[in-house]
């Protein structure tokens, strides 16, 4: 069965049919730039041209970087902020015509490396980190999720603190990677200290670059790259959509 999944990022989107019984893409990925002015409308037609590239008419599952609850969101951190209180589910369905659902976005990546990728999921807790625009967090107790833990929020240093360790910050204060690296290790102790995990998995763009930085970081934890990259918000979406739409 294939399920057209989609990751809305800060500053993309990306999607692909994706076979929900082992998580492989049935088409190539496609990626449409987020708006530089991400408002609802302006969304919506750049996912509507996604939809239209694979010529799509089935089930729609969306990584939503927000809190999202019943399908709306309660939060816009990396989005404009009329997002918030928005049905996220409601506005894409009518623009596409088509059954869409919608939840957090590291929820969705998570969900899916759990489910597909190389790591576990019967430690009792899983942290999954996702570094990007932002620092997208999600939790997991014995493969269960606990939804919309937003830790790329909590204080750092005196700020937000995907503001002081995210991607998007190491590009553009020109930080190398060693650099960014301890700067995300004071995160990793921090979130620590808060949460306990047995295990923390890197996902995102970061993981691909795991083994140039890893020797940075000074927490207990163990710590692993994700397995699915860029892929897993995608594969989650798809997975989320399968399971709630009838």
């Amino acid at each position: 069965m294939g399920i057209l999944g989609i990751d809305i990022g800060g500053s993309g989107i990306k999607g692909a049919p994706v076979n929900i019984e082992n998580g492989t893409f049935l088409q190539e990925r496609y990626r449409v730039d987020t708006p530089s002015v991400s408002t609802p409308e302006n969304m919506a037609v750049a996912l509507q041209e996604l939809v239209d590239n694979f010529a799509w008419k089935g089930k729609i599952g969306i990584g939503f970087p927000a809190i999202v609850r019943d399908g709306v969101a309660k939060t816009a951190a990396n989005i404009d902020k009329s997002w918030q209180g928005k049905n996220i589910v409601d506005l894409f369905s009518k623009s596409t015509g088509l059954s869409v659902a919608a939840l957090n976005d590291a929820d969705a990546a998570g969900l899916a490396e759990l489910r597909f990728g190389n790591t576990y999921n019967n430690e009792n807790v899983v942290l999954f980190l996702t570094v990007g625009t932002g620092i997208g967090t999600a939790i997991f107790h014995k493969g269960r999720l606990l939804p919309n833990m937003e830790l790329g929020h909590i204080e750092l240093k005196g700020k937000d603190a995907e503001q002081y360790c995210s991607d998007a910050v190491r590009r553009r204060q020109n930080l190398t990677r060693t650099e960014w690296a301890a700067r995300f290790n004071d995160y990793l102790v921090h979130v620590e200290k808060l949460v306990s995990p047995d295990l923390i998995i890197l996902g995102g763009g970061s993981s691909k670059k795991f083994h140039k930085f890893k020797n940075e970081f000074t927490i207990k934890t163990k710590i692993v790259p994700a397995s699915l990259l860029n892929n897993a918000g995608i594969i989650g979406g798809a997975m989320h959509a399968h399971e709630s739409l009838v």
